[in-house]
């Protein structure tokens, strides 16, 4: 198949890259260590970053949106994060012990995340999730859990199905029926149906991205939050924030702090080690409990069982400690909410300058392109178009829109959008705005527009 203007653009920048994939796809699946990281017909490879701009082996600047998958809210390299973690590899990477910075890691989720109670850190935000699942079981005596579609929640067992495919119901491949059977997916724009759901009583937990699926990308309706918290809690179910991406950046204390809807339990990863491996599920202290010795022992009932190499691995923490610090009195945030505002604002204006039907929203620090085909029809209404008419787009549109941002110097995420950094410049999002406007071009003239 022969390579299109934009292909051939990317591939000419890019021949560094283009020679470390063939090295990749011989030891790696793909070549990739990661989903999102999949680009035909190579990804970029990194070399260094710092601020809110990375490189690539062929020496090629970006402007970086994909933020280390959300993890960068400071952006890349912040000098007192690097000297904590500096300090910390210098003294040891793992002392199999505990160490007081765990402790006060822990004292600043409290300190911040209003359910935060008690805490437990874990490797991830996969792990982080698959603990309050089983911490809800124990706390309930129930089997089944209630998720939303396309809201994600990591890759394991339980929260496959309802992602990205399986919307209906169904076996993901993988996992066993008898584990799918577990997990409902239900659509949140049709509330009747999940409050109907929960009334049964039936529910060990219900969990959910509180800003909507992809960080915002399918937003919740209004009030959703405050009738699911209400649902929720007379039907005895445990509900479950995934703030792995919301947490902390937000607000300092995550969705729960903006809308005062405080849930049982809440997972955290990517901001709260600062950029380092690292999650955690927190929560009310009686629902922790579970993972208590004494707490079991007075109850005279089974302690969840709960190892971990690198929960709270001494850099991870040290990372954490001083990347909360930075956040806690919000100033990074509004400096990133400030900077995705006038980006938002920008694009939309590209659009409208050329007459593109496509939309540009989000909230906070994130900003989301809607690509659907009927966006002609206004106003934008996200629970009109649904979940497959907001990640609707015309097929390899998106894979050539990121191709085309990628050889104008920006990098977006994929679906397509991307995350600010307080590090990012007003210069940045000129740039990037002006980078917009060049890929269109592109695109218009390879017959996409």
């Amino acid at each position: 198949m022969t390579a299109g203007l934009i292909e051939t653009l990317y591939a000419a920048r890019t021949a560094r890259s283009a020679e470390l994939a063939v090295r990749a796809r011989a030891v790696l699946p793909s070549g990739i260590v990661h989903d999102s990281r999949h680009l035909t017909p190579h990804p970029v490879y990194a070399t260094h970053a710092a601020g809110a701009q990375k490189w690539d082996a062929d020496g090629n600047r970006y402007i970086d949106y994909f933020g280390g998958h959300g993890a960068l809210l400071l952006g890349h390299n912040p000098p007192a994060v690097m000297q904590a973690v500096a300090a910390q590899m210098a003294k040891g990477t793992h002392f199999a012990a505990c160490h007081e910075a765990e402790i006060a890691w822990a004292e600043a989720i409290v300190a911040m995340v209003p359910s935060a109670e008690k805490v437990r850190f874990h490797a991830s935000g996969s792990e982080a999730t698959q603990m309050a699942l089983r911490l809800a079981r124990a706390f309930t005596g129930r089997d089944r859990v209630l998720r939303f579609h396309a809201h994600y929640h990591g890759w394991q067992d339980d929260m496959t199905a309802g992602y990205a495919s399986h919307f209906n119901g169904g076996t993901v491949i993988g996992v066993p029926a008898a584990v799918a059977a577990q997990t409902v997916a239900l659509d949140p724009y049709e509330a009747a149906g999940v409050e109907a759901a929960l009334r049964t009583k039936d529910f060990a937990a219900v969990i959910l991205e509180p800003l909507g699926a992809c960080t915002g990308k399918i937003p919740l309706e209004t009030g959703f939050l405050e009738r699911l918290r209400d649902w929720s809690r007379a039907a005895g179910t445990v509900l479950i924030f995934d703030e792995v991406i919301t947490g902390f950046r937000v607000a300092p204390g995550g969705v729960q702090e903006k809308t005062g809807v405080i849930p049982d339990l809440t997972t955290l990863a990517k901001i709260v080690a600062g950029g380092q491996p690292g999650g955690a599920v927190a929560g009310r202290a009686e629902i922790l409990g579970g993972l208590d010795f004494a707490a079991a022992e007075r109850a005279g009932r089974q302690k969840i069982y709960h190892p971990g190499t690198f929960n709270a691995a001494p850099a991870s923490a040290a990372a954490g400690v001083a990347t909360l610090a930075a956040i806690r009195g919000g100033a990074p945030n509004r400096a990133a909410d400030a900077l995705a505002e006038d980006l938002r604002r920008g694009l939309a204006g590209v659009l409208a300058a050329r007459g593109v039907p496509w939309h540009v929203y989000g909230e906070a620090s994130a900003f989301h392109l809607c690509l659907a085909p009927d966006l002609a029809a206004r106003p934008f209404d996200p629970q009109r178009l649904g979940r497959a008419g907001l990640q609707a787009q015309p097929p390899g549109l998106a894979r050539l829109l990121r191709m085309a941002m990628l050889v104008n110097g920006v990098d977006l995420s994929g679906w397509p959008g991307g995350l600010l950094s307080a590090a990012h410049t007003p210069e940045d999002i000129a740039e990037t705005v002006a980078a917009f406007d060049a890929s269109l071009d592109l695109l218009q003239e390879e017959g996409m527009l």
